[in-house]
């Protein structure tokens, strides 16, 4: 194999590298690795020198300078600090000034490793569902480093006991609406593939403001394990929920009953209409939904219940099972009639949470299965802060709803 011609400008460098290497009297790896220690020490120590020569506006000796600038601030000597670097921990002088108002770039106040920036980049692409191995070819692009499947997961791992002591963390006591659902992955488990259930419940505070209460990893949906999750909200300090609003999740309602038994539950209308236009025939949708849209629209639940009346007449014979599925559901679809529209539209759809959900699809479709619950959890931890980062407000028309929470939960709103 023949070596590469080198260009000038790099044999000059390779040069300059033996001179450093013999005046450092360098004889083992240990010796190499103490110098490139020093050499990030020098270099950061030069740097912060020179920021603070720019914050000061003179130079350490520049006393010239110094009086002419007029300025009050002045050095302050020096403190120690440990930085954690790929080659072990370096000890760094840093200057410092006698107000307390010099901010470090290069070296930041809080900062402790130089590899932090880059293990905040890795976390940031890991929220957003890049799989490793786009990460790897992103670092080695941008910073021109090698890091390896290990590194990555060590540096994901340390989110864990972060995601579960946010798992653990204190609720408020009374919560407005939550929007329960369950979403399933693939996990390995005692050398199978398993479908796991991902319970996860958005709730709305009284304030307006939307918060994901909790993601717990579990089996396949029921009541049990709704009753589980419904516990760990008790547990965390919820005492009452106003309503629940779902998609006829499989033993939720038992669960909900059994924990919050004040609780009123709100069937999804929308996802309902998708179910009951799901086998109707195309010449026949228009005038079936118009026929629905009178049930599900009424003003008060006794005008929906006449529609279904009327709607059964009309398309009984042809799709049966659909009055019929609507009727068995009847207590649970027909909670929002009682409640003015500003009530109604908060709570008559779970797109709330759906949405939420279809965010958490996106980050994670790159992996059709993951080795642990602990990995699955870690990935829907990072996306969740991600996608939450933009949840600051709270709905336009709140102090509305509010209002009319207080009339129909009076004996339950908190002084």
């Amino acid at each position: 194999m023949t070596r590469r011609n080198r260009t000038p400008e790099e044999n000059e460098r390779r040069a300059k590298i033996r001179e450093l290497l013999q005046a450092a009297n360098i004889g083992s790896m240990d010796d190499i690795q103490n110098l490139f220690k020093e050499t990030i020490a020098e270099f950061m120590e030069n740097g912060l020198e020179a920021e603070l020569d720019d914050e000061l506006g003179y130079s350490k000796y520049g006393y010239r300078q110094k009086a002419e600038s007029g300025g009050t601030n002045s050095r302050n000597g020096h403190s120690s600090k440990h930085l954690r670097t790929g080659f072990g921990d370096v000890e760094v002088s840093v200057p410092r000034d006698r107000k307390g108002e010099f901010e470090p770039q290069v070296l930041k106040k809080n900062q402790t490793s130089i590899t932090q920036d880059i293990e905040e980049k890795i976390l940031s692409m890991y929220a957003k569902g890049m799989t490793t191995s786009d990460i790897e070819a992103h670092i080695r692009d941008i910073y021109g480093l090698e890091v390896s499947d290990t590194t990555v997961s060590r540096i994901t791992d340390k989110i864990l006991p972060i995601a579960k002591e946010w798992q653990q963390r204190p609720l408020e006591t009374v919560y407005a609406v939550v929007f329960p659902d369950a979403i399933h992955y693939h996990v390995r488990s005692e050398g199978q593939i398993v479908k796991k259930a991902v319970y996860i419940a958005i709730g709305i505070n009284l304030d307006g403001k939307k918060d994901v209460l909790g993601m717990w990893v579990g089996e396949n949906e029921s009541a049990k394990y709704w009753a589980n999750v419904l516990n760990s909200l008790k547990n965390r300090g919820v005492e009452d929920i106003f309503i629940a609003c779902t998609d006829n999740l499989t033993g939720f309602s038992a669960a909900i009953e059994a924990v919050f038994p004040k609780t009123e539950i709100q069937s999804c209308i929308i996802h309902q209409l998708r179910n009951s236009s799901k086998y109707v025939s195309y010449k026949d949708i228009k005038a079936l939904m118009a026929d629905l849209k009178a049930v599900y629209a009424a003003v008060d639940e006794q005008s929906a219940l006449d529609a279904l009346d009327v709607f059964a007449e009309h398309w009984d014979k042809k799709y049966p099972k659909i009055s019929q599925s609507w009727r068995e559901n009847w207590a649970n679809f027909s909670t929002y009639f009682k409640y003015p529209q500003e009530v109604r539209r908060l709570i008559y759809t779970t797109n709330t949470i759906e949405g939420f959900n279809r965010q958490l699809r996106k980050v994670t479709k790159s992996k059709s299965v993951f080795p642990t619950d602990d990995s699955l959890l870690k990935m829907l931890y990072l996306a969740m802060m991600d996608i939450t980062k933009k949840w600051t407000g709270r709905r336009q028309d709140w102090s509305i709803i509010h209002a009319q929470l207080s009339v129909y939960f009076a004996e339950r709103m908190p002084e």
